[in-house]
């Protein structure tokens, strides 16, 4: 067996950033930016109000001053004319500032009676003016590789960019396998369940940025195996859930390995998620995950995520482990590197009381994964632990 690290250098080794392609603006949320863009333009653009209010001059604001006013500038309509002495522009917000003025009276400290407008209260030293230029200039560059969040899209909407280069989405086959499988809705025989490892695992890796095609059930015959390989061509890494393991039913690796599958490794040192199998197929990488729910799962986080974010490109592929006090003393670890399910709070971090693999309940409740090394001993409550948030 493997250590969690070597099989993470492992699998890292099996796959690469994948091509760039070109979406437009409208399809870009989320996606991994993977070419710098600059803005076109300067935001804004000109001098505008930040509130509705009276443009003037500011060696003229004084309470009790009176301005005629001359005219009105709204957003997209400028007043063309300058602003003499005593004179007003009625403004709005995100107007251009018109010339000769340089202080904006906001208009619930203005008298207004006809043209005549007065200070009525105290304007204040601000003067409620956005200077040109003043959240970004022509040229402002956003870096690549990003993943794109909405205030990023919103940023590059308004540096007057359309379209971006960014990662391809890796294409992910999910295969789950065994007899006693069937997909959700359908009805179950006595000695069935339902496919749930399938669908956790899809939500998880289209959370992180990959394009996830679920394909039939896999029954445990070689001729099965091999029908759902071939409707798994052309994705750029096959998972397969289950049948990997050495009973006399766990076919996977046998077919996989008959259809032409180079493998990296098999068994790493954790749990959950002894058995975990990795290596090639053709030109997709190949992971075969564990059966049980919350192995399959954890094995999800602690692999998959990371090699997707690698297959985007991404500089950062591994979650930073955070830390915490333990809210409960536990006890001491066997020879396996443990994933616990912990639920951490104000309190600090408790592990879940039972850490059955099988247990999705268990794991819906958690929202992080407490790690102990090899042979950890036993800890008191107060102790600093590492823990993965999920």
């Amino acid at each position: 067996m493997i250590t969690v690290e070597e099989a993470r250098a492992q699998l890292f080794d099996l796959v690469s950033p994948l091509p760039a392609e070109t979406v437009s603006l409208s399809d870009a949320a989320s996606r991994v930016l993977i070419k710098d863009v600059s803005a076109t333009r300067d935001q804004p653009p000109f001098t505008a109000s930040s509130m509705d209010g009276y443009a003037v001059k500011s060696t003229e604001v004084e309470l009790h001053a009176m301005f005629k006013v001359i005219g009105e500038a709204a957003a997209g309509q400028r007043f063309d004319g300058t602003v003499g002495p005593g004179q007003a522009v009625r403004i709005y917000t995100g107007a251009p500032v018109p010339k000769g003025a340089d202080f904006v009276v906001i208009q619930e400290n203005i008298d207004r009676r006809g043209n005549l407008i007065t200070i009525s209260d105290a304007p204040g030293p601000k003067p409620n003016i956005r200077p040109a230029g003043i959240d970004f200039s022509t040229g402002t560059r956003i870096s690549a590789p990003r993943r794109l969040r909405p205030e990023d899209i919103a940023l590059i909407a308004a540096m007057n960019i359309a379209e971006l280069s960014v990662t391809r989405k890796p294409e992910v086959a999910l295969i789950s396998t065994g007899n006693e499988l069937v997909m959700p809705g359908e009805n179950p025989g006595a000695d069935q369940i339902i496919a749930s490892n399938t669908f956790g695992l899809k939500a998880l890796l289209e959370d992180v940025g990959a394009h996830v095609r679920i394909l039939p059930i896999a029954q445990d015959t070689v001729s099965s195996l091999e029908t759902v390989f071939q409707l798994a061509q052309g994705t750029d890494l096959i998972v397969t859930i289950g049948g990997a393991s050495v009973g006399e039913y766990d076919l996977v690796s046998d077919v996989a390995q008959a259809q032409g599958m180079e493998r990296a490794f098999y068994k790493v040192r954790m749990r959950p998620g002894k058995p975990l199998m990795a290596g090639r197929m053709g030109d997709a990488a190949m992971v075969g995950l564990p059966g049980n729910p919350v192995s399959a799962m954890v094995c999800g986080y602690l692999f998959l995520a990371p090699i997707v974010r690698r297959m985007l490109g991404l500089e950062t592929v591994l979650a930073p482990f955070q830390r915490a006090k333990l809210a409960e003393p536990i006890g001491k670890n066997g020879p396996r590197e443990h994933y616990m399910r912990a639920i951490v709070d104000d309190t600090g971090i408790r592990a879940c009381v039972d850490q059955d693999s099988s247990l999705l309940s268990v794991l819906a409740q958690a929202n992080a994964l407490l790690v102990r090394d090899p042979h950890d001993p036993e800890r008191p409550a107060g102790d600093e632990v590492l823990y993965l948030p999920i």
